[in-house]
């Protein structure tokens, strides 16, 4: 019995990380669909953001399973649990991927040194969600406190370009839509920063039992 369970345990870990991995994907999408100014590459963030929507139901289903069929012990409860709030943060990610994708058409064909800010921000937030996720497969505290550590960075690149475009729009009143639009694209990796920062609580629960640990 508790090999079958072991086994299932096993396929939900799997499926978590093909859910990170759709992730890391629509993220590296947005970021270049925003940098590019490309159409195409943008175009493909919706269908992804359907597939993580479909894993997110395999992955709640595979969890009730293991909740009515077995009698999880305590650390096997908390790594359930854990999971059906880490694929909640994940489709998140895949929502916020598709809020940035609807942007670009309001953006004009230029570049900016915000848009190279944003680029690096989006660097590290693939980070945080790629570790967050290994974390959780490793059972690793301290990769899942690193990645919540590596919340101030986003939030220091966040401040960083606001006050650029604050002098933007300063400098040129005229380009306070388009600032208020890049604003909003920056706001949104910032909000896949914490949802990564969610997913690594939720592995300190895991292992700890304690969400802040």
């Amino acid at each position: 019995m508790r090999t079958h369970f072991d086994e299932q345990l096993n396929t939900l870990n799997q499926e978590i990380i093909k859910m990170g991995a759709l992730c890391e994907e629509v993220i590296s999408l947005a970021v270049s669909a925003l940098i590019r100014k490309d159409d195409e590459l943008a175009a493909k963030i919706a269908p992804l953001d359907h597939m993580i929507d479909e894993k997110e139901r395999q992955i709640e289903s595979i969890c009730l399973r293991l909740l009515l069929q077995q009698q999880p012990v305590a650390k096997d409860l908390r790594q359930i649990s854990a999971a059906l709030k880490m694929v909640t943060d994940m489709e998140r990610i895949g929502d916020q991927a598709e809020d940035i994708a609807e942007i670009l058409p309001f953006l004009n064909d230029r570049t900016l040194p915000e848009h190279i800010k944003i680029r690096e921000m989006a660097k590290e937030v693939i980070k945080m969600v790629t570790d967050s996720v290994d974390a959780y497969v490793k059972q690793d505290t301290s990769i899942a406190e690193a990645v919540i550590a590596s919340d101030d960075i986003v939030d220091d690149f966040f401040v960083e370009i606001k006050n650029s475009l604050i002098s933007l729009i300063a400098q040129n009143p005229t380009e306070g839509e388009y600032a208020l639009d890049l604003l909003m694209a920056a706001k949104y990796f910032e909000r896949i920063g914490d949802h990564a920062t969610n997913i690594a609580g939720w592995v300190l629960f895991y292992v700890t039992g304690e969400k802040n640990a």
